[in-house]
């Protein structure tokens, strides 16, 4: 009982972090994944242009592509910090830009991206890592 009133992690913290690290970036890649898709790239390039964005064909690829790097560098854990940076802009600009300030924007919720970045972005990667092994 004395370890759930701590304000020390629990012994399996190391593993918890690196299991939310590892969904949050298999989620992310799997949303970025449209970029390979020119039809639903069209379709989100016409989106923009109906919000008014500047560049939408060019917002559209630059938002997915950080969306999949972004995924695939957290799920694995490579330059953590680094890929936390385009995707907590990417999807401030999901929730305040597309999604006229609404954090949980239809069946999406891009600000909770948002928070898991910043997570990420003062944690780390974590012990369970590629970027743990590049310390060594």
């Amino acid at each position: 009982m004395k370890t759930w009133l701590s304000a020390r992690p629990l012994p399996n913290f190391d593993t918890i972090y690196a299991l939310l690290r590892i969904v949050t970036g298999l989620f992310m890649a799997f949303h970025g994944w449209e970029v390979f898709n020119a039809t639903q790239m069209a379709d989100n390039a016409k989106w923009l242009t109906d919000l008014h964005f500047p560049a939408p064909a060019l917002m559209s690829y630059l938002g997915k592509g950080a969306e999949f790097a972004s995924g695939i560098l957290l799920t694995i854990g490579l330059f953590t910090r680094f890929a936390t940076i385009p995707m907590i802009l990417t999807m401030l600009g999901v929730a305040f830009g597309m999604g006229h300030g609404k954090v949980w924007y239809e069946d999406q919720h891009p600000f909770m991206f948002v928070l898991l970045g910043v997570l990420f972005l003062s944690g780390g990667a974590g012990k369970w890592s590629a970027d743990a092994g590049v310390e060594k």
